[in-house]
């Protein structure tokens, strides 16, 4: 199937929206911006060393330029910790990694994308259902004992079959594992309405390991264009 004809299948006839997440400095904020990305997003749980705190936040939300949104990730919050982000950063949506119903999700009069990990034994629709109001629904891998999200580890996508996207009637955010070499396979396979990535773009060790939190330009750029070539090369609507 050609690149216009696979966009077309999963319903939208544009390109795959990119984010790049766990930004902690600002100039990995305007690298993201300028390799074309749509969004960036801030951790503010205290859980992982991507964390910001909220005046770090504030500095990089406000040097991105026009059109590229800022999204707020939160595990298990209270509802007085998202409040008191939302007062300082200019968030455009939140997004959930932990167990928050939906009821808590919706609160906060922003869009917000809900994460579900995938791991055996879940359901996929069951637990998408329970959010039938959230912007997007974002389906990332899971590790036993690690973060909720930007583990590098990637999951089975044949969990998310072609019946399965239909049915979840929800715009598809896809991560976990993503990197610039295999971006343009995943959007191939999944035709997500967008992908989301931390690790893959993220500066590397004398080991090869990723260095948590700091990104690396080159590598932005890199997957950027690997989504862009899933696309067709087009970089528009």
């Amino acid at each position: 199937m050609s690149a216009a004809g696979a966009s077309q299948a999963r319903g939208y006839n544009i390109r795959t929206r990119v984010k790049i997440c766990g930004i902690t400095r600002v100039e990995d904020g305007v690298a993201a911006a300028r390799a074309g990305a749509d969004a960036i997003g801030v951790v503010l749980w205290r859980g992982t060393p991507r964390h910001v705190d909220v005046d770090r936040a504030v500095e990089i939300v406000r040097a991105l330029p026009p059109f590229v949104k800022a999204v707020g990730l939160f595990v298990d919050p209270t509802a007085e910790e998202v409040t008191h982000a939302l007062e300082r950063v200019p968030l455009d949506a939140l997004q959930f990694h932990g167990a928050e119903t939906a009821e808590f999700c919706r609160r906060f009069g922003r869009p917000y994308l809900k994460a579900i990990a995938v791991k055996p034994g879940i359901d996929l629709l069951e637990y998408a259902a329970r959010y039938d109001d959230a912007a997007g629904l974002l389906f990332d891998a899971f590790a036993e004992g690690d973060l909720p999200g930007g583990t590098g580890i990637a999951f089975d996508w044949a969990r998310l079959s072609e019946d399965v996207r239909a049915r979840l009637n929800r715009p598809i955010v896809l991560s976990g594992g993503l990197d610039p070499s295999n971006v343009e396979h995943a959007i191939r396979v999944v035709r997500p309405w967008g992908v989301d990535v931390s690790s893959g773009v993220e500066e590397r060790d004398a080991e090869g390991r990723p260095r948590r939190g700091l990104k690396e330009a080159a590598r932005i750029a890199a997957f950027v264009q690997g989504v862009r070539n899933a696309d067709g090369g087009s970089g528009s609507l």
